[in-house]
This record gives structure tokens, sequence and C-alpha cells, in this order.
């Protein structure tokens, strides 16, 4: 569903500045994988998620989802492919417009759109059901503003909205770090639904090991803009944070220093 195939990306080339973003990279995900990533700052994971998602365009290398190459597709080209949410809750939604208006803009992504379209009363009880599995009494609620929910709401409702075309592949940004414990749980708990229940092809940059060992079926850990870890099957099964810990310093030299992820 996803190649990657020896993409590089440098910024500032040639000068003091210059960073290798990615080096010779290399990807492939089946359909239906749910691959989970974790990496320092700095080692690559969110220069990946925009070299797929189009935000620039690669130096080298080429880039293809379902056998398609969208290596110089520009970003909102790439839209019809992919789902996306970030790790600010108020990125993937209009503050200003209602909760049924935001998931009628993400129904009709990628289709033609005319300004005489409304939301019909079809249309509304559909976006109930779907509000509900997310059991935050938000299918009550279809005309309020999305700017007066709370982080956690917003961010439910966003990943809801991006799954909601079934997108080729979806791509969560540490999509739960800027939530509280009790409410990142609820989102994980939901997002791990809504893949199960589509099957939908998922990487997800997390910035806490016990999540990225908990959830999907494939572990990758990033550095220096490349992978230096991929874990899956019985071994990502039975993997703990201290194995994890012991293949990275193998695989690296050096020890892992990011407490937040260690400690969760």
């Amino acid at each position: 569903m996803l190649e990657m195939r020896h993409v590089t990306k440098v910024f500032n080339p040639g000068t003091v500045n210059e960073h290798v973003a990615l080096k010779d990279f290399s990807l492939t995900l089946e359909d239906g994988d749910f691959v989970t990533v974790i990496g320092s700052n700095g080692a690559g994971k969110s220069s990946m998620m925009n070299a797929i998602a189009g935000v620039w365009l690669v130096d080298s290398g080429e880039i293809l989802i379902d056998g398609v190459n969208i290596t110089k597709l520009p970003e909102h080209k790439r839209a019809k492919f992919l789902g996306r949410v970030f790790q600010d809750p108020r990125t993937g939604t209009a503050a200003t417009m209602w909760i049924e208006e935001n998931l009628a803009l993400a129904k009709r992504r990628g289709k033609t759109r005319f300004l005489s379209q409304g939301i019909t009363r079809k249309e509304s009880e559909e976006y109930k059901e779907l509000l509900k599995i997310l059991d935050l009494g938000l299918e009550d609620r279809l005309t309020t503003k999305v700017g007066l929910l709370s982080g956690g709401q917003r961010q439910a409702l966003t990943l809801l909205m991006a799954a909601l075309q079934k997108p080729k592949l979806l791509l969560l940004d540490e999509h739960t770090a800027a939530l509280d414990p009790k409410t990142a749980r609820k989102v994980l708990e939901t997002t791990e639904y809504i893949i199960k229940r589509d099957n939908l092809t998922t990487l997800m940059i997390t910035h806490n090991m016990k999540d990225a060992i908990a959830h999907g079926n494939r572990l990758i850990m990033l550095k220096d803009g490349q992978i230096i870890l991929d874990i899956r099957g019985e071994e990502k099964n039975n993997l703990t944070v201290a194995d994890l810990l012991h293949k990275f310093e193998a695989a690296s030299g050096e020890e892992f220093t990011s407490d937040k992820a260690i400690l969760g």
C-alpha cells in the first residue's frame, strides 16, 4: 500500500545549517499494516510523514501509494489517497463551523463540490451514528461549533474525519501528544477500533514507547533519517520497553535519551 524507495531529503544544502532529514530511506507497508513509529527528536519521523503527504518534494527517490507514483504530485492532489491527524487538535478542523459541517467537508474530500449543496437529513443521521462510536456525546451536538469542543473531543472528531473516506493510508503524527493521559487513552482506543473496523493501512508516530509496543502489528524506530529497527510478528508481541531500549543501543551504539518516550 506504501512504498518509499531510497528517499533522500536535505534542508539548507551546502550551508552551515545543512540537515539531512531522510537518508536513502526505504519503507514498504502491506495492505492493512498498522505501523507505529518511534525515535528521538530529529530522527526523521515527521520528515517521513511530510514526504508522504507532499508538504515538500523529496530530493531523490520515489514514493508510491497502492502502486501509484505520487513522488511529483503536489500536496492537495495527494489528499484523495491520505487521511492525516496532527499533534495539535486545532489543525484538522474548522473552528467556526459546526460539527456536522466539518464532517460534511471530510465526506466531500476529493469530490466536486457545489455552493448550493447543503447537509441533508440523511447525512445528519449518518453523522450521528458515526459520532456514537466516540462515546463523547457529540452525536447530540451536531450544530455546535467545533471551536467550543475540548482538545480531546476535537482530536477524536479529527480522527473520525480523517478516516471517513477510508483513505489508502492513514497518517497519525503524535496525535495524542497534546492530550491528558485519560483523554489520550480514549483517543487511542478509538484509533484502534476505526483502524480494525476499516482495515486501514496506518502509520502512527508516537512519543511513547509503551504505546508503540501496545498498538499495531509492526514497530519501526528511526535515527538520523534512517530506519534502524523494524520489529513485527511474535517478536513485537513479546516486546517490552527494556527490550526495545536494548535493541536501540545495539543498533545505534548509543543510549536512547528521551525520558518522555521511555516513561510515557
